[in-house]
């Protein structure tokens, strides 16, 4: 691996000669401001972590012109925060979203992913996914503030619960979507930078099974096999899947049984679903929630529906990744964006009520969700100078 320090290793960037890329890869003030936020572990679920992050943006706030309302949090999840600033002059807002959960459990840091930095890189749970992008976006939304230079309302939504889908922000999201002229979502950048325009819509589905215990020697024929019908109903729910036209099903998640001599009572999966579409991701849902059991005997349960809607390159989208473009131009980069892509986030929620959204703003770096994920220290000025120009311009 790269040694922090030694310039033959560090990777030479686009975006800056390598005299100071070295210059800014150990002495950027940025990476122990965010090393602060990447060793705070915050996995949805753990509502300290997730509070305390919330916490450290507070403060960072405190005595500039910037209102701060804290949403508590509900059903065992951590709160929301909303920033405002800039003019209130009656026009729509720039709103700015990022979410500060992470996937990793509390613990990575200190065994499988220390958080470190080797030449550009600085490794650390939910670095990339998407600390990176939400510390340097909160930095752009202090330095407009600061500056007084915005045209419009500007809004900064803080969420909890991303990785889980949303499920107790989806609402506050949608609102201030609603009252915003643009949406900046800083999940982090594609390969080399790219924002995204566009995102597949994403279902999740639960199928619980129930079929007649008995006893697998003695009384087979009476019992009625719950996972052998779950077998069934998981062919045929990945051979849903079509790759010409972007959909994807997948079974990742499966349970049941109780004793290796009992015929399976209970048996149990997890359904994900990817659509380019709307309409597909209708047709989709109607599909898996109208599955039959194979087996008569066993009683079929399903679950769900469409997460997220799909998320597309709308004529508004474009042109404001335009916009970006010729801010990104000023800033000394060239800002390019990438195909749809299958992960989701909260931009579909914003993109699917006609707001014009661009989402991967954050962030440069890779390994998002593993033990290897990194972010390029890099690219948080330019990235940072990008957002702050679309705060003041748009």
């Amino acid at each position: 691996m790269d040694n922090a320090g030694n310039s033959a290793n560090v990777p030479l960037s686009p975006r800056f000669p390598a005299k100071t890329l070295l210059i800014m890869t150990i002495h950027h003030p940025a990476v122990p401001a965010l090393t602060v936020w990447v060793a705070l572990e915050s996995p949805t679920h753990h509502v300290p972590g997730v509070n305390g992050m919330m916490d450290l943006v507070a403060r960072e706030v405190e005595g500039l012109p910037i209102a701060v309302e804290r949403v508590p949090g509900r059903d065992g999840l951590g709160d929301t925060l909303i920033l405002r600033a800039g003019v209130r002059n009656g026009e729509k807002a720039i709103a700015l979203m990022s979410h500060l959960d992470t996937v990793h459990p509390v613990g990575t840091s200190a065994k499988d992913l220390a958080v470190r930095v080797e030449g550009d890189r600085l490794y650390g749970p939910g670095v990339y996914d998407m600390k990176g992008g939400a510390w340097l976006a909160l930095q752009a939304f202090k330095d407009a503030a600061k500056a007084g230079t915005a045209q419009r309302p500007l809004v900064f939504l803080f969420t909890p619960d991303e990785e889980i889908g949303s499920p107790t922000s989806r609402e506050l999201i949608e609102d201030i979507g609603r009252e915003a002229m643009a949406v900046l979502v800083t999940e982090p950048a594609r390969e080399g930078g790219k924002i995204v325009t566009a995102r597949k819509g994403v279902g999740r589905f639960e199928v619980k099974l129930e079929g007649r215990p008995a006893h697998s020697g003695s009384r087979h024929a009476d019992g009625r096999n719950a996972i052998r019908e779950a077998a069934h109903q998981i062919l045929a729910i990945e051979g849903m899947t079509d790759y010409s036209r972007g959909i994807t099903t997948t079974v990742a998640l499966v349970g049941g049984g109780t004793a290796a001599n009992v015929i399976p009572q209970h048996a149990w999966f997890s359904v994900d679903c990817r659509v380019t579409t709307v309409a597909d991701g209708v047709a989709m849902e109607q599909r898996i929630l109208g599955l039959k059991a194979h087996d008569p005997d066993v009683k079929l349960s399903i679950t769900g529906g469409m997460n997220r809607p799909p998320y597309e390159k709308s004529p508004e989208v474009a042109a404001l990744f335009e916009q970006a473009r010729a801010v990104a131009a000023e800033v000394g980069f060239d800002l390019q964006d990438c195909p749809m892509t299958g992960g989701g986030s909260d931009g579909n929620f914003t993109a699917a009520l006609g707001i014009p959204t661009l989402d991967g703003l954050g962030i440069d770096g890779d390994g998002a969700h593993t033990l290897q994920e990194y972010a390029l220290i890099s690219s948080i000025a330019p990235r940072r100078a990008l957002i702050k120009g679309l705060l003041e311009t748009l």
